[in-house]
């Protein structure tokens, strides 16, 4: 897979294109990604994803604050991981939010990227205001010589795949859904900064991370988490809030890893979020606030030994 920006983008043989902001990459992404490569074997055609950057939502919406499932490395992550040709990535500006449905077609798809086949899903909207959908991508392609296939949504356990709904179980902690309509463990990256070391003085030393302030992060609470640190799986708990027992104004992430004690300050980290322990507590006390970590532990392990027995 090559990443490439739109103005960089050079190929001249034709391609098969999906087009979306691909936010988590999730199941119903992935039926979208999965034809689209499908096709180009078929057909014999270039195949490729073209995504947006900054998120549409950002600029038409004018949201400074909003929170994604997927920061824009992580989704480089993923999309490095298929087997397609080429990433093309478009920067959304208010310029390109003003293009008519034709001058998108005709200047991007057609011309820049010599698409043959469209591949879009159920919702899929394009243009100025986002007018276009289905029926008017299908009235183009006959004007521009090009095929267009619509996706259905993907139903997962009775449930249609979106973003939306996903960032919703993230935000009321029900990760059991949330990675079921993702296909993977919802995970959060991060660089391990120094906190205060309070958790060393209360026997559970803990790595606190910085994530970028795009991302989507679960409520405050305790939560169960795994992650590959030096080639290792590890689990731990993580702690999301702002640490009421020793009322910290700011607001941290603090991961404590079981049976793990190497220095990790300074590296970059990923942690899948696997269930939700419990709320955040203030206790009276930074004694009672161990005994509740030992009460935490013990409940994480239980867990990890039933998700061993499912697997």
């Amino acid at each position: 897979m090559t990443s490439i920006k739109l103005e960089e983008y050079s190929e001249s043989k034709p391609s098969v294109v999906t087009v979306g902001s691909f936010d988590g990459i999730h199941l119903g992404h992935m039926k979208l990604i999965k034809k689209t490569i499908s096709i180009s074997k078929e057909e014999g055609l270039k195949s490729i994803i073209l995504t947006f950057n900054p998120h549409p939502k950002v600029v038409l919406n004018k949201i400074s604050n909003f929170s994604f499932l997927s920061t824009y490395d992580e989704k480089n992550t993923i999309f490095k991981s298929l087997d397609f040709d080429f990433l093309v990535v478009k920067k959304f500006d208010d310029a390109f939010s003003k293009l008519t449905p034709e001058e998108f077609v005709r200047d991007i798809l057609v011309e820049k990227l010599n698409v043959k086949h469209v591949v879009i899903g159920y919702d899929h909207h394009f243009g100025k205001n986002g007018d276009a959908s289905y029926k008017t991508l299908n009235e183009l392609s006959k004007v521009y010589n090009f095929k267009v296939t619509q996706i259905d949504a993907y139903i997962k356990d009775g449930i249609s795949v979106s973003s939306t709904k996903i960032r919703n179980y993230i935000s009321k902690g029900n990760f059991k859904l949330a990675n079921k309509l993702l296909g993977y463990e919802f995970n959060i990256t991060g660089t391990v900064v120094k906190g205060k070391s309070r958790g060393k003085k209360l026997g559970f030393p803990t790595a606190n991370i910085m994530v970028n302030s795009s991302k989507i992060l679960p409520g405050n609470g305790v939560y169960l988490i795994n992650s590959n640190v030096f080639n290792k799986s590890i689990h731990g708990m993580m702690n999301v809030g702002k640490n009421p027992t020793f009322k910290d104004k700011g607001y941290s992430i603090e991961i404590h890893f079981f049976d793990f004690e190497k220095n990790i300050y300074g590296i970059k980290i990923s942690v899948n979020i696997l269930k939700k322990i419990r709320e955040e507590i203030k206790f009276d006390s930074s004694s009672e606030l161990s005994k509740q970590l030992q009460e935490d532990k013990k409940k994480c392990f239980q867990i990890i030994k039933s998700l061993k027995k499912t697997s």
